[in-house]
């Protein structure tokens, strides 16, 4: 006797309405986006159908979604004082909890369509990794970008974050590394605190010079806009609306990269940065990098850009140079 199949339970499918008191057509424009378009994306992203008239939402689709939706509108609404360009509204939807792809570009325009503005100048991917890193940058939660020297990985991070800063998309910028000599000891450094670190951050310290100036720098300090702090001293901390950079991070421990991953909160990113090739940690000790790649790699919202000579973008002989000890690497393969 041929068995009956169940019956297809389908969605529940709800309305939700909202409107905006008192009504401000301004904000509400901004909302919207030209013609509706932001509406539309969010539609599209949510699976939901979005009608409008005036300051009254009216929101339909499977309970999660709509649900979602219409928190996501409120949340654009209060920040819509100015313009909700692409990439803010990419970023309000993935923190909503919608897979948004990041748009291929069409050939040699990739570097010409996602550009990051800070004070002292405006920044484009040259090359196609590059472009990858600062798209996932912007997507992601989580982005680790893996590489030998000289390819941008710290640099462009740190331009992510000062353009997030400017956006006001996150309150402050944490930057952060491992206090790990390479391949010397340099013993007792003197001076108080800031002075026994700052050999360790000066390269952090550089790229925010480059991209804001000396003296807006010195002001971000005194504001609290800016921290750089050793990763020891991450530990208990939950670091929300913050762009969280973690450099060096090659020579992490396993228990340090734990540690610093759990530190994220709401509406924060994190970048790590790293040169798998250049680990100054003890003999025998693994790399937190190496092992969170190997764990994380499946998991969703977290992205990796691997880097290499050819993205090198330092005098032609650095990438020469990568090259060569790449190539020697693999004729002789490191000791354990």
């Amino acid at each position: 006797m041929p068995t009956l199949a169940a019956p297809c339970r389908r969605p529940t499918t709800v309305i939700l309405r909202h409107r905006f008191d008192p009504p401000d057509n301004r904000r509400l424009a901004q909302l919207c986006g030209p013609l509706d378009a932001h509406l539309r994306r969010i539609e599209e992203a949510l699976g939901v159908s979005i009608a409008r008239r005036g300051a009254a939402f009216r929101v339909e689709g499977e309970r999660g979604a709509a649900a979602k939706a219409l928190a996501l509108l409120q949340s654009l609404h209060e920040r819509a004082d100015r313009a909700i360009d692409d990439e803010v509204l990419r970023l309000a939807l993935v923190e909503a909890g919608a897979r948004v792809p990041a748009a291929a570009p069409a050939p040699g325009e990739a570097a010409q369509r996602l550009v990051l503005h800070t004070r002292h100048t405006d920044l484009a991917g040259r090359t196609p990794n590059q472009v990858q890193y600062l798209r996932q940058m912007l997507a992601e939660d989580i982005t680790f970008g893996i590489g030998p020297a000289g390819t941008g990985k710290t640099f462009l991070a740190v331009a992510c974050a000062v353009d997030a800063l400017e956006r006001s998309a996150v309150q402050r910028i944490v930057l952060t590394r491992p206090a790990v000599e390479a391949g010397e000891r340099l013993g007792f450094l003197p001076g108080d605190l800031a002075q026994k670190v700052d050999p360790y951050l000066r390269p952090l310290y550089d790229a925010l010079y480059d991209l804001m100036g000396f003296d807006r720098v010195t002001k971000a300090f005194e504001k609290g806009l800016l921290e750089i702090a050793p990763l020891a001293f991450m530990r208990g901390r939950t670091l929300n609306h913050a762009f969280v950079i973690l450099d060096e991070a090659q020579n992490t421990t396993r228990e340090q990269m734990k540690m610093f991953l759990t530190r994220m909160g709401f509406g924060s990113k994190c970048v790590i940065t790293g040169d798998v090739s250049q680990i100054d940690l003890p003999k025998g000790m693994a790399s937190g990098l190496v092992e969170a790649e190997r764990i994380l790699r499946r998991v969703n919202g977290i992205a990796f850009t691997h880097f290499t000579a050819a993205d090198v973008v330092r005098h032609p002989l650095v990438a020469r140079i990568v090259e060569a000890y790449d190539r020697a690497g693999e004729r002789e393969p490191r000791e354990a």
